[in-house]
């Protein structure tokens, strides 16, 4: 090795054990933020977010350090970029911007920030319980107020909200978004309606009942295993809130929602918690212990787990194979039911207060409505005092379905208590890609409903592991479409395949 060589290694090898340490303590926080989400003692919450706010503090702290500065500078040298293979190149390039970016805020206000959203999400859970908004509401007044001086630090972008949307979907402005959902509101909305007038309505009295949680449990494991999740390199949990948390490709953990009386709450929550959980698992050796092991983006993420549920979960091929299954699991309540019948029982559309228990038409609006209150927050002030009230009235506008209460209505959902302002957008993103990533599956396997017909999940996994997961975050989420369709995201796909589909189960014209 000659000399100029060596000089390239050397801040390369000492970047790497850089961010290996810095991965390092990203995956016990992982650890630790799991333990608190499926059952730590209450009382040791607030303990525990400020060990996670210390060793947070310590991870920024390497992430921002003089020591990472300098070697960003030194491999960002046009005459050392150059020199590097195209993961290197990649992971110098994403670490260069997640420094910049975390360079710009006070070690002790991202310290703050960290213990703040730990305690909040143990809070929420006793709000949503207890359906208490106001106690709730003074910790995401801190959480907004803490978003707003990251915002300024960063920068604002071409509004506020466009600055945390960059955050989970690089490149991606509200000019963009509002123009993708304008497309599915102007084909989803009268689909919606021609679906109320229908009066080809599905039986979902099958639905109703009691039904065993192990039984439940032992449903979705089978499952599980046919989509190709390796449980050696994973587990199954439960929490108040399904998520999955990807500590490396050989520890992906997920957790669902069990509830004796609905059987597609856990069933549904535990497949697409399994897609996030497939990418995370197959993400190629060569990114281990690096910041590219992981998804690409949020959107790209979603689309997994949101293909995964409702284009495989909810398809009629499917339950012609695990019907048999899931009457096994509990004889005597669904003996009498068809695959046809299950399938059009499962997707019946209805405006419903709670978003993860919503269809696939009107999941969407749901995700608008969280976009449109999010801009609202960040671009125009409105007040946490009058988030009950705007949210009420949206659902009613939009859904035409008004919350009772605020753990049905704006306490639903957990991520605004971490701090996930920009996120929920990723929800519909994801349904529009996994859709246009499915018409051109088809294409590329033309078995494919046979397969999933007979349980043959596996080359469809296969498939989408070339495609998506193992590039892990080597990729643009741009680059990740642009490669499978030859196109850009497009709303099209997500509408043509609504409406064939739904056309069909309510015998439209």
């Amino acid at each position: 090795m000659n000399n100029e060589q060596t000089t390239a290694l050397e801040p390369l090898q000492q970047f790497r054990e850089l961010i290996e340490k810095i991965k390092h303590y990203d995956e016990i926080l992982g650890v630790i933020y799991w333990d608190m989400r499926t059952g730590a003692p209450r009382k040791g919450i607030a303990q525990r977010s400020e060990a996670i706010g210390t060793l947070a503090a310590e991870a920024f702290r390497l992430s921002t350090s003089s020591e990472m500065g300098e070697l960003l500078a030194q491999l960002n040298e046009s005459n050392q970029l150059e020199k590097l293979d195209e993961l290197n190149r990649r992971l110098v390039k994403e670490t260069t911007k997640d420094y910049e970016r975390n360079r710009k805020i006070p070690p002790k206000l991202h310290h703050q920030y960290v213990v703040l959203t730990s305690q909040a999400e143990s809070e929420w859970e006793l709000a949503k319980e207890n359906n208490d908004f106001t106690g709730f509401a003074t910790y995401l007044e801190q959480i907004i107020a803490i978003n707003r001086q990251f915002i300024e630090l960063w920068g604002v972008q071409t509004s506020p909200y466009d600055t945390l949307l960059d955050m989970y979907e690089p490149g991606l402005t509200t000019v963009e978004l509002d123009r993708l959902f304008e497309q599915l509101r102007a084909r989803l909305v009268p689909l919606a309606e021609a679906i109320s007038n229908s009066e080809h309505k599905p039986d979902t009295s099958f639905l109703q009942g009691t039904f065993d949680k192990e039984a439940q449990r032992k449903f979705s494991k089978l499952v599980l295993r046919d989509m190709g999740f390796d449980f050696e390199a994973g587990r199954l949990d439960e929490s108040v809130h399904p998520f999955a948390t990807g500590l490396s490709t050989g520890d992906v953990r997920i957790t669902t929602r069990f509830l004796l009386n609905d059987l597609t709450s856990a069933l549904f929550g535990t497949i697409h918690e399994g897609g996030h959980a497939l990418y995370e698992q197959n993400i190629k050796d060569e990114l281990t212990g690096t910041t590219l092991a992981t998804g690409t983006s949020m959107g790209i993420h979603e689309s997994q787990s949101r293909l995964w549920e409702n284009v495989i979960g909810r398809s009629l091929g499917f339950w012609q194979r695990y019907l048999p299954d899931l009457k096994a699991c509990f004889p005597g309540q669904l003996d009498e039911v068809t695959a046809e019948q299950f399938y059009r029982g499962i997707n019946v559309v209805e405006p419903t207060l709670i978003r993860i228990e919503a269809d696939e038409l009107t999941y969407n609006l749901h995700i608008m409505i969280r976009y449109e209150i999010e801009k609202m927050i960040f671009n125009e002030g409105l007040s946490v005092r009058d988030l009950p009230e705007v949210w009420n009235r949206k659902y009613t506008e939009v859904l035409g379905v008004t919350p009772p209460n605020d753990a049905e209505g704006v306490l639903q959902d957990v991520h605004w208590s971490g701090g996930a302002f920009g996120y929920f957008p990723s929800y519909s993103l994801g349904n529009m890609y996994a859709a246009q990533m499915m018409d051109i599956a088809h294409q590329k396997l033309p078995d494919l409903d046979a397969q999933i017909a007979s349980g043959q999940l596996l080359p469809l996994k296969e498939w989408l592991t070339e495609q998506v997961y193992q590039h892990g975050k080597l990729l643009e989420p741009s680059e990740i479409i642009a490669r499978i369709s030859g196109k850009p995201l497009e709303s099209t796909y997500l509408c043509d395949y609504l409406e064939n589909k739904y056309r069909d189960i309510y015998r439209l014209n």
